[in-house]
């Protein structure tokens, strides 16, 4: 076993069976991933529209791409026919734009909101509030190609892990809150897309079921 197939398979046992590993291919050559890809990983995430473009043309299709990262209305159109996962929904007219451009293709997009709880004013996402009225609007309720799959959140950049297991917290009673509330009638509403290289364990122990981790798998 090699050294990234040995950090995979640590990985994997640390996350036991209830969280599922995103590898974050982002600034990694196109032989990094492929690296990873032999060894078996097959979930991949990128967080900029023109490097997902790049590697869903150069790498192996049946890669599963994820998007993290911040996404524009005119960007929407290029990853729809091919991103299985939409991490970074963070407001109604982002999502309307999804709807569209998944209807012209008749796919169902899933998605995820994006829910801001980092002390950083660079991060993006919705506040808990914005994201319980967004369900309730009736606007969003006449969409038909997009599915609500979870919320996705980021901790903030620091070592107090205190801090970073309040704000996922927050977004873990959230998450229990929705999906016994607006979204009790929908059955795919069961991810909760926490932690990161820094703070997976925290994570894990708020409830995640999906890690985006990067860095740990190609340095270890």
């Amino acid at each position: 076993m090699n050294a990234i197939a040995a950090r995979l398979e640590d990985i994997k046992n640390e996350l036991g069976t209830n969280t599922r590993l995103i590898v974050v291919s982002k600034y990694r050559t196109m032989a990094e991933i492929q690296a990873v890809y032999i060894a078996g990983q097959r979930a991949f995430a990128e967080n900029r529209v023109q490097a997902l473009l790049e590697r869903y043309d150069a790498l192996p299709k049946d890669i599963e791409w994820h998007l993290i990262g911040h996404l524009q209305t005119n960007k929407v159109k290029y990853v729809v026919p091919f991103v299985k996962l939409i991490h970074s929904a963070d407001s109604l007219k982002i999502i309307q734009e999804i709807d569209k451009q998944a209807a012209k293709i008749n796919k169902v997009q899933d998605i995820l909101l994006q829910v801001y709880v980092a002390q950083e004013e660079t991060k993006f996402g919705l506040e808990p509030k914005e994201a319980k009225a967004l369900l309730e609007n009736p606007d969003f309720s006449q969409l038909q190609n997009v599915r609500v799959c979870g919320l996705m959140a980021m901790g903030s950049n620091t070592t107090d892990a205190a801090q970073i297991k309040r704000e996922f917290t927050t977004v873990a009673n959230l998450f229990q809150e929705l999906k016994s509330g607006a979204m009790q009638h929908n059955e795919a509403f069961k991810e909760l897309s926490i932690g990161m290289s820094s703070d997976y364990p925290i994570a894990i122990a708020c409830g995640s079921t999906m890690v985006r981790i990067g860095s740990k798998v190609f340095e270890g």
